[in-house]
């Protein structure tokens, strides 16, 4: 019975939508009627512009590291890596579904990134410190937020295979395989930004 309070409790809060409460209280619009419809950190960047871009991102991705650490509010989960990383796995992915289909938001949100990132930042941080290196320079060199979240989606799991993930969980299969699924449906969220890359088509983000 705790499990699913905090299973719900982490769906709570990864249906926080940062993107939409930041454009209607600093804007007085809706990000979700303006560039993809999306309402992320991808297509702040694109209509708000990079600063705004990067505070959801940083709010969407803190989201997925206080989600995962909802687990520690079991001390009978301490004593076992496993039990301890199948909650935090579940807590994460029910943070991740959050931010997709928002409670909050008419259950349009956006696709799941930064939220994932978060998720990340904790189950394996050097491999996700070194993503969001590359996130941000290619970001940063090609204005394209949509091809930095798609390759972050590709690196992440292959950084985990070479690199120490949290020593304190027990099973780096699992860190592996949840990046990769999650890299995956990531990557299929993006098809029509990576359609539009390939066509020339696809917007960079705003620039003030």
């Amino acid at each position: 019975m705790n499990e699913l309070l905090l299973i719900i409790l982490a769906y709570l809060i990864g249906s926080i939508p940062t993107s939409v409460w930041v454009s209607k209280h600093f804007f007085d619009i809706d990000i979700r009627d303006y560039g993809s419809g999306n309402a992320g950190a991808t297509n702040t960047y694109r209509v708000l512009g990079p600063k705004w871009g990067t505070i959801v991102m940083i709010a969407d991705m803190v989201k997925g590291v206080v989600a995962v650490k909802l687990a520690l509010l079991l001390p009978e989960y301490a004593d076992s890596e496993v039990n301890l990383q199948n909650l935090q796995t579940l807590l994460g992915l029910a943070a991740v579904i959050g931010h997709i289909f928002p409670i909050w938001a008419d259950f349009r949100g956006g696709k799941g990134v930064a939220t994932s990132l978060g998720i990340f930042l904790y189950l394996a941080p050097i491999p996700m410190l070194i993503t969001l290196l590359m996130f941000f320079v290619v970001v940063g060199i090609t204005k394209y937020v949509s091809l930095g979240s798609v390759l972050a989606s590709v690196m992440l799991p292959l950084l985990i295979l070479f690199i120490p993930v949290n020593e304190k969980l027990g099973n780096k299969a699992i860190v592996f395989i949840i990046s990769a699924l999650l890299g995956t449906y990531i990557i299929y969220k993006h098809r029509a930004n990576i359609q539009r890359l390939k066509n020339g088509t696809e917007n960079k983000f705003y620039k003030k």
